[in-house]
């Protein structure tokens, strides 16, 4: 039987000018059990679709033997993270920056000069130094009440 059609197809199977169709015919022609010994090493580059495909299909455990063989740990499983979780480093923060302006207060407070103004009375209070209050400086010289007339105002009854 004379095979020629079929070399020539597999001439332009390796320049890659076959179409589709003829890439099924030649699949097709070494899919049958009777194939030429002059062509019949590339017998399976072309039924290695047919086989069965269940043999080469992974197994369930393919993923834990490859990362055994390789020796890297299994991969970590996602969490959820809590909103309290996300704002601990925030709230870090700012107990550093409490504590640290807590601290200078207080060493500003040791190296002011100790005078018998600064010192607490029994009560829990300092004393007030002598300076400009509004309290003390009274910009009104004459009292508002004693110039109003009180006979002259009704009573309110």
């Amino acid at each position: 039987m004379d095979y020629k059609y079929i070399e020539q197809l597999m001439e332009r199977y390796w320049e890659c000018e076959t179409t589709l169709e003829e890439e099924h015919i030649l699949r097709t022609f070494f899919a049958q059990e009777n194939v030429p010994a002059k062509l019949l090493p590339y017998k399976d580059l072309f039924t290695y679709g047919l086989q069965d495909i269940e043999e080469h299909r992974l197994g369930d455990d393919f993923d834990q033997r490859m990362l055994d063989l390789v020796g890297e740990p299994a991969p970590v499983k996602a969490r959820t993270i809590k909103l309290t979780e996300r704002l601990k480093p925030l709230f870090k923060a700012a107990a550093i920056v409490a504590i640290i302006l807590t601290l200078g207060n207080a060493a500003q407070v040791a190296f002011q000069p100790k005078s018998p103004d600064n010192i607490a009375n029994a009560e829990g209070y300092t004393s007030t130094t002598e300076g400009v209050s509004v309290a003390k400086v009274d910009t009104m010289r004459q009292d508002s009440m004693r110039t109003v007339n009180m006979t002259e105002m009704p009573l309110i009854k």
